[in-house]
């Protein structure tokens, strides 16, 4: 099958710092409820836009950022990656306090380090780990509504499990690639997935090297219709080698989506922190259960 390869992080490629500069990187909380999305827009606040007026303010110069991934309008991170070059000269201890300080109660930096010019959040990234929350409850939730999706009826979760295996490995998600996509191909490599389950809490945790567009919201939708009895578990691997949008299931809501891990080579420095969400019970953090991975990897 002819296809062009997917994307391999380079760790040898270099991006040049500009004269009396350092780089920086940090790894980056925030609620998505309020934002429309993390890049910078014209129309609507995003994080991109708090993240980069308070580090402005800190080095007394613009400071520009660029995110290990570009997540969507009401989306949610607790592992998001940046990095920025500045010739401003701070400590890490500087640039974490102060922009806590300055920031918004709904973003926040946990961790800042220095780091050298072959480090780029975006390009030096080798995967991603998103985790979608789901709570099962006959009504509405009051509390953390934002960073929750809720399901009304039972869900069939053993069929929703055994679905999972469809999506390992390296292959064409078109079926849940969403409208308006800029990657230049739809292959990519699914590394890990499992669906945990606490009490009303389901919590899916999926692993790629990257993701198109919309294609956890639309994988969480089709397993949706698994769960619900409207396809059975087979119908997933159906509907990815079909290759067709206009087949699978609506796409589910951002605001029980969240970014929970960027992966990159150990020389790049980065600490490994609890993916969290820090409400998500210790059960579900550390089930096993229902886990699928790619037997290739």
């Amino acid at each position: 099958m002819n296809r062009p390869p997917v994307n391999r992080a380079d760790s040898t490629k270099v991006y040049p710092l500009a004269a009396g500069c350092q780089r920086w990187a940090a790894v980056v909380s925030y609620n998505g409820a309020n934002y429309c999305g993390f890049q910078r827009q014209k129309h609507s606040p995003s994080v991109q836009q708090s993240l980069e007026q308070a580090l402005s303010s800190i080095a007394n110069q613009p400071v520009v950022t660029l995110c290990a991934g570009r997540t969507d309008s009401g989306v949610h991170a607790t592992g998001q990656v940046v990095h920025w070059d500045s010739a401003a000269p701070r400590s890490a201890r500087n640039w974490l306090a102060g922009a806590n300080r300055l920031l918004p109660d709904d973003i926040a930096i946990s961790w800042v380090g220095q780091v050298d010019e072959q480090f780029h959040a975006r390009f030096s990234a080798r995967s991603r780990t998103y985790r979608y929350c789901i709570v099962v409850s006959p009504t509405r939730p009051a509390v953390l509504a934002e960073g929750l999706t809720w399901v009304r009826g039972e869900l069939d979760v053993a069929a929703m499990r055994e679905a999972l295996p469809a999506l390992l490995g390296e292959q064409d998600f078109s079926a849940v690639r969403g409208a308006g996509c800029q990657s230049h191909t739809p292959f990519r490599e699914v590394r890990a997935v499992e669906l945990s389950e606490c009490g009303q809490l389901l919590v899916l945790e999926i692993t790629a090297n990257a993701f198109l567009l919309h294609m956890v919201r639309n994988i969480v939708g089709a397993l949706l219709w698994v769960g619900s009895g409207k396809r059975p578990p087979s119908w997933l691997a159906q509907l990815l080698a079909g290759r067709d949008r206009c087949a699978g299931a609506p796409t589910a809501s951002g605001r029980g989506l969240y970014l929970v891990e960027v992966g990159y080579p150990a020389a790049c420095g980065l600490p490994q922190l609890p993916r969290g969400p820090v409400w998500l019970p210790e059960a579900a953090n550390n089930s096993k259960a229902g886990e699928q991975r790619d037997s290739g990897r």
